[in-house]
């Protein structure tokens, strides 16, 4: 199947194959290479094109959605990559059980020591090499440790959230309000 949607999206026939015996291999690639730069994004959803009231009624079957050009769509689909679902820590909640750095699958959750920032980012599971991002460093914990989580790692996914026995890890969406909205 992937062969025949790669052939497809490449305006391939998908009749044409590999020859017998011959293996597609993948590129190995570090964390760094293939993800996403995890950023919010301010922009709004853009409503699909739909086609005028007065001529779509003339006909019944008329598709009524006229769907996006490629350069809005692939707009639309870059802003759906910024989740606004946002993982809120609770240290006073936390009896760091690592329940949550066991769940992570992208192993962005750190329990350490705090320490300068350049070396706490080299100290992580994995690197936080972004210096753009920032990483999420929590209050002290009972046993002095913090936890520490790679923002440009995290996939907003909430298994932390749901492995949590406590409650320390929370998914709550991010509303911007303008400063007009807080007067």
């Amino acid at each position: 199947a992937a062969i025949s949607i790669h052939q497809f999206l490449h305006g391939l026939s998908i009749e044409e194959r590999p020859g017998y015996g011959v293996n597609l291999i993948s590129q190995k690639m570090g964390l760094h290479d293939w993800m996403y730069q995890n950023e919010f994004s301010n922009d709004t959803r853009v409503p699909v094109p739909h086609l005028d009231f007065n001529k779509a009624i003339k006909d019944l079957k008329t598709e009524v959605e006229l769907g996006f050009d490629k350069e809005l769509a692939a707009k639309e689909a870059a802003r759906c990559l910024s989740c606004d679902v946002q993982t809120v820590f609770t240290e006073s909640a936390c009896i760091e059980c690592d329940a949550c750095t066991d769940i992570c699958p992208m192993e962005c959750i750190n329990f350490m020591q705090n320490d300068e920032e350049n070396t706490v980012r080299q100290k992580m599971k994995i690197p936080a090499l972004n210096q753009e991002q920032p990483v999420l460093v929590s209050g002290p914990l009972k046993t002095g440790k913090v936890m520490i989580k790679d923002e440009d790692l995290c996939i907003h996914c909430a298994m932390c959230a749901e492995r949590c026995p406590t409650g320390a890890w929370d998914m709550r969406k991010f509303i911007m309000k303008s400063y007009a909205e807080t007067k």
